[in-house]
């Protein structure tokens, strides 16, 4: 029986892993594999798979039984290649314990450096390095890493030890700190750890390793690394891998230095080396953002007016050598990538590689650019953009013409404008924005522990950083605008203040920022919508041509028909007319209607409402300028419409000529206990058919209007919620009527289709009955979800997170369709409804249709267009593209099968 291969070497110019094994590997491991098999300069050391992570949580934080002997055997391999031993008190061997996902998740997990070092091997380093200041400040950061990851010390303990040491010697900085200075603070640390722990820091190496391994598999589980999974989709059932990896050093000396880098700019997308390093640093420090980074290029340091020396100045050799290792590693995985290295005594040393995060623009310059270079395929460029991303490009930036009150500068970390309130705390920033705020998180750095409240906030500025904080780093990634490394800037936490240039803002004051130039404003300024074009319209372009689904805009206003044609619509999928009432100067009319005693009274007030229904369709079908407009008829219940107040049922009583009574008692007897399933939809129009004939007449005088101008127009009529082909059939031959009526009165003809939405199971389940009489169906998926689950979309927020945490659901059913049940009734539905028209248009007009996964749903269900808000359009059209490169790859991979 083979034994079962729990981990991975590498190092030496070999390695047992490659880049395709990341779903084992993790990303971090697969990435240090294949650069060892590029033959880049790589620490040894070894990979402990992901299937050790499932193992691990699926048999009680246990360990399989040959994982301990394997994991000695790598390590042996590790020090034949370095030419130390791990424990050993004259020549020790140290090692980094880092995570490593599938997918990268950015500061979410633990990493020990300087793992190995006790009271004894911490002599051996002084001995071996000849540089004792260098041997305890690594020991400090070992003790301070472990027992933060491992022992749940806060960080801030061990930094009070040396923030003690340097009041009383009045060092500024602590590249002043001595030899004698760092192994006071190691003692100081110890007593720390034996104090709170009440034992001894381990001295036993291997009790370090496993410890420190233990404590990486348990943070896939920590309460930041949750929340990011659940942010970006990724499943909790993936697992991390650990790499265990021979320390390289970028604190011996001047001749060192630990940096971050991206083969091309991460924020623009420039096809430019772009980077920061840090000289006698680790590399935590770089990330964390507890010292401001140097720029590697002369380049980087000008465009950023720094007046720190460049890598490319003070270390010229290596840094040639660390650009051919960026040109060989973009052309190897033909994409922008993320590099982590350290340079020891001159000597370059790669950490890292993986596929850099970027913003929306620089992903589409990055994806334009290569297929120009002919580095990748139209059709590889259109999959690398996740759809969702699109919405950065698709929101205000300033008004360069709106009057500026400057009050600090920082990095230009994260694109994009963004006002709100102060906050100083995550927890914070998420409460406030629970409660309809806009708030901006002002921090002195970010942590992972605040991923809630970035996510929470729609800007964040911090005072210290640089452009590869992990602030930067994740504000980029969430497509939030981040100002970093405002270092003017004096935040007081107790004090819930900043202070900058004599000019103090408290907490819940208004600030304005602007990730692209690093200002931070006071106040709110104004900002102008997005010019879309360049590389934006390059790729949708490219999108268009390769997509089979049409998209449609839900849209009731011209402002939302306009926008939806901007961004690229092709027609109105969803125009909710129930919207057009609420309007001042016809909500009036609509209540005079529903407080009427008979059919008389309404059609009185209904005709005060036909004129300026008619004068919204001509609007809307003038911007739409031929393509197809799908106007839903009345669909809420009526008591939506009816006065809360004693004022506004005053001013309906006058207006109708009644009493203030008498609406009140109308609104009671309208009251209804569920509402979502009550008098509504076309059960209205059953009701009250002159509510439907009215809004028929508007939509057909209003077309042949527009078709006298000599426009194109083609209106579809959607009647909501249909359960059965009866109500259908009575709806739609009064529908005829008025058109007969209208067509004969204006001497006209008119094209119009008749179809119904599909929102409640029966209707899916009877499609093919009801396709006899509706020439289209538009599939409801808010209300479908809603009956489906027999969830209330509104009540349903306040245990949703009850089930994500248990796992019943994966998302929110409401955000992402359910194509196991609600999915179901949508295939079942096109079958049966094809079955009996084979031309009946389909399409879907629930918030579902500018969801990414649920776009890509509907292009398998065989869907003829999806319809969204206006700005999640180019969303859609991008997934609709992705969807039909996806299905022809499934189609050819089966006729290759064949």
């Amino acid at each position: 029986m083979t034994t079962q291969k729990w981990v991975y070497a590498f190092g030496n110019g070999k390695a047992e892993g490659k880049s395709d094994m990341r779903n084992l590997l993790g990303g971090k491991g697969a990435g240090l594999a294949e650069m060892c098999n590029l033959g880049l300069p790589v620490p040894p050391g070894f990979t402990v798979t992901t299937e050790v992570c499932t193992h691990y949580y699926a048999n009680r934080n246990c360990y399989p039984t040959e994982l301990k002997q394997q994991v000695n055997d790598a390590l042996k391999q590790v020090e034949q290649i370095v030419g130390a031993k791990f424990g050993d008190a004259k020549n020790p061997l140290l090692v980094s314990v880092r995570s490593g996902a599938r997918a990268s998740m950015p500061g979410m997990m633990d990493t020990v450096l300087n793992l190995g070092l006790n009271k004894e091997t911490v002599e051996g380093l002084v001995v071996r390095s000849g540089d004792a200041r260098f041997a305890y400040d690594s020991y400090r950061r070992f003790i301070q890493m472990f027992s933060n990851v491992v022992l749940d010390i806060p960080h801030h303990k061990f930094e009070e030890v040396i923030d003690t040491i340097k009041r009383d010697k009045n060092y500024r900085l602590d590249t002043e700190m001595t030899a004698e200075d760092w192994k006071e603070v190691v003692d100081g640390s110890l007593d720390i750890v034996e104090k709170i722990q009440k034992k001894p820091f381990p001295q036993d190496v291997h009790e370090q390793l496993w410890a420190a391994a233990g404590a990486v598999f348990s943070s896939w589980m920590n309460q930041r690394a949750i929340t990011y999974r659940k942010l970006n989709d990724i499943p909790h059932d993936w697992g991390t891998a650990v790499n265990i990896q021979a320390m390289v050093f970028g604190n011996m000396g001047e001749d060192c230095c630990t940096g971050v880098a991206f083969t091309r700019n991460p924020s623009t997308g420039e096809n430019a080396f772009y980077g920061e390093y840090l000289v006698n640093a680790q590399g935590e420090d770089v990330v964390a953002g507890i010292r401001t980074p140097q720029h590697l290029t002369m380049k980087g340091k000008k465009d950023n007016q720094s007046d720190l020396p460049a890598m490319e100045e003070v270390m010229p050799a290596v840094f040639k050598q660390l650009d051919d290792v960026r040109l060989k590693l973009e052309k190897h995985y033909r994409d922008m990538q993320d590099i982590e290295f350290t340079v020891q005594q001159s000597k370059l040393y790669m950490l890292q590689t993986r596929t850099g995060k970027r913003t929306a623009p620089a992903a589409l310059k990055i994806a334009v650019d290569m297929v120009s270079e002919g580095v990748i395929t139209k059709q590889e460029a259109i999959k690398r953009i996740e759809p969702s991303s699109l919405d950065q490009l698709l929101h205000p930036t300033l008004d360069p013409k709106a009057k500026k009150q400057i009050i600090a500068k920082g990095l230009p970390a994260s694109p994009g404008a963004a006002s709100g309130k102060v906050v100083f705390s995550a927890d914070e920033a998420e409460q406030l924005t629970a409660q309809g705020n806009k708030v901006i998180l002002c921090r002195i750095e970010t942590s992972p522990e605040d991923i809630h409240g970035m996510h929470a906030a729609k800007g964040i500025v911090t005072s210290r950083g640089g452009m590869t904080s992990h602030a930067a780093v994740v504000a980029r990634g969430m497509g939030r605008a981040c100002v970093a490394g405002a270092g003017e800037i004096h935040i007081e936490y107790a004090k819930q203040q900043m202070t900058v240039k004599g000019v103090t803002v408290k907490a819940g004051e208004v600030i304005t920022i602007d990730g692209s130039t690093g200002e931070v404003m006071l106040g709110e300024v104004a900002t102008i919508q997005p010019e879309l074009s360049g590389d934006f319209g390059t790729l949708m372009a490219w999108a268009d041509s390769m997509r089979r689904m049409k998209v449609r805009a839900n849209a009731e206003t011209p402002l939302d028909a306009r926008t939806a044609r901007k961004f690229g619509a092709e027609g109105i999928g969803l125009c909710r007319t129930e919207h057009m009432f609420f309007d001042t100067d016809r909500i009036i009319a609509m209540r005079e209607m529903i407080i009427a005693d008979d059919e008389k009274g309404r059609r009185t007030a209904l005709a005060k409402l036909e004129p300026i229904q008619k004068k919204d369709f001509i609007e809307l079908f003038n911007i739409m300028d031929g393509l197809p407009v799908t106007i839903r008829l009345l669909d809420p219940p009526l008591h939506e419409f009816l006065p809360k107040s004693e004022a506004e049922m005053a001013e309906v009583a006058k207006a109708a000529g009644t009493t203030v009574e008498k609406v009140a008692k109308r609104s009671s007897q309208l009251h209804e206990s569920n509402p979502m399933l009550g008098h509504r939809g076309c059960r209205l129009g059953i009701s009250y058919p002159e509510i439907y004939e009215m809004q028929a007449r508007a939509i057909f005088t209003a077309a042949i209007e527009i078709q006298k101008s000599g426009k194109a127009v083609t209106p579809e009529i959607m009647i909501p919620l249909v359960a059965t082909k009866k109500e259908l059939d009575i709806l739609k031959e009064m529908i005829d009527r008025v058109a007969g009526e209208v067509m004969k009165s204006s001497g006209a003809k008119l094209t119009y289709l008749v179809g119904t939405m599909i929102e409640l199971p029966r209707a899916a389940l009877r499609a093919g009955e009801i396709a006899e009489t509706a020439q289209f169906f538009s599939f409801g998926t808010n209300d479908l979800t809603q009956t489906t689950f027999g969830l209330s979309r509104d009540d349903a927020a306040s245990f949703l997170p009850d089930y994500y945490r248990s796992g019943v659901f994966e998302h929110d059913p409401f955000a992402t369709l359910d194509q196991d049940g609600v999915g179901e009734l949508i295939k079942i539905a096109v079958e049966r409804g094809r079955k009996t028209r084979s031309d009946i248009k389909l399409g879907i007009c629930g918030e579902h249709g500018g969801d990414p996964n649920s776009v890509k749903f509907c292009n398998r269900a065989g869907l003829d267009y999806v319809s969204c808000s206006p700005y999640r359009v180019p969303i859609a059209r991008l997934a609709a593209a992705q969807a039909a490169i996806e299905d022809q790859k499934d189609i050819d991979a089966r006729r290759n099968a064949a």
